[in-house]
């Protein structure tokens, strides 16, 4: 999508510093960390919201590169997080989970 920032992300024409890239998925840190790790983790197609996926690939995908990416990290206490919706606190509208780790976490977490 043309004007979607993590497309531009994934294509290249906004810097990121990447943590991990395949084919599916592509993973960088977030410019605003709330935690010591923070990941956004995104499926390459664009998808607006977990809302909309109606292949279980694209998820499964995503999910098998957090834990990845959590395990290449030595985190073995991690939350993954998806928002999906305005209200929800989702602002780009291109699925995404934040993987955050290497502090506690309280709940409820909003």
């Amino acid at each position: 999508m043309a004007d979607c920032v993590f497309c531009k992300i994934i294509a290249g024409e906004i810097p990121s510093r990447q943590v991990y890239a395949d084919e599916q998925v592509y993973a960088f840190e977030d410019i605003q960390p709330q935690a010591p790790t923070h990941v956004l983790v995104v499926p390459r197609q664009h998808v607006t919201g977990l809302s909309e996926v109606d292949s279980p690939e694209a998820v499964g995908a995503v999910m098998a590169a957090v834990a990845r990416i959590a395990r290449e990290a030595g985190l073995k206490h991690y939350r993954a997080v998806i928002n999906n919706g305005e209200q929800a606190g989702q602002s780009v509208f291109h699925l995404h989970v934040h993987l955050l780790g290497g502090r506690p976490m309280g709940w409820p977490p909003g």
